[in-house]
């Protein structure tokens, strides 16, 4: 029997996540039957079983897989010194993560934010999968609270506000970004980056008080 390559087995296994993840976007998870990923897939069901015991496994490979390229992303970003100011870091990792799932698509639409929605929704009743996504989301958090103080250090940014706090409003603006892309139509990462970097540019009026006082 000839040996099944490696690269083989790894198009098989994209094909059987993409196939599932599309089927989760378009139905949910407790609408969508494992003989619906079959039929996504055109597999039989030892091809998909081979890889993956159940929909439970595939919705954790799934998660796994984005909550990593997110935190690689922002990795890849924080060992620059210093890293890129929030607007341009966040619309580059999450253009990039966007970008990687562009071909999955429901209705004309992008499918990966809807299944980010279908996650979050799942996690309410799933314990594993909560775990998951906590492990993975404080992966990322320990990561961009590094950045700011890699920003606070350099004097980048005001040094009196808890970089845990600023790592977490950070987190919820992609959040949030992905949430009205689930429900209100694509968007460009661009957007996220122009918005950040026009809050960014607000300037505190009571300090600016205070210096002009001071000049006169």
């Amino acid at each position: 029997m000839a040996r099944v390559s490696q690269e083989h087995l790894d198009a098989r296994r994209r094909q059987i996540l993409d196939g599932a993840a599309l089927c989760f976007a378009r139905n949910g998870f407790h609408a969508t039957s494992m003989q619906d990923v079959l039929k996504e897939v055109d597999l039989s069901a030892g091809a998909v079983y081979r890889y993956f015991s159940g929909k439970e496994e595939l919705i954790a490979a799934i998660v796994a897989e984005v909550l990593g390229q997110v935190h690689d992303g922002f990795e890849e970003e924080a060992r620059n010194s210093p890293p890129p100011p929030p607007d341009i870091l966040v619309a580059s990792v999450l253009g990039r993560v966007l970008a990687t799932k562009e071909s999955l698509t429901v209705d004309g639409r992008p499918a990966f934010p809807r299944l980010v929605v279908q996650v979050w929704t799942e996690t309410l009743r799933n314990d594993e999968l909560a775990g998951l996504l906590r492990e993975g989301y404080g992966a990322v958090q320990a990561t961009w609270t590094r950045i700011v103080e890699a920003y606070q250090e350099t004097g980048m940014m005001r040094p009196d506000v808890s970089p845990d706090r600023v790592a977490r409003t950070m987190m919820a603006a992609a959040m949030g970004f992905l949430a009205q892309q689930a429900l209100f139509g694509p968007a460009s990462a661009e957007v996220l980056g122009d918005g950040l970097r026009a809050l960014m540019s607000v300037q505190d009026h009571s300090s600016v008080n205070l210096l002009e006082t001071r000049s006169n």
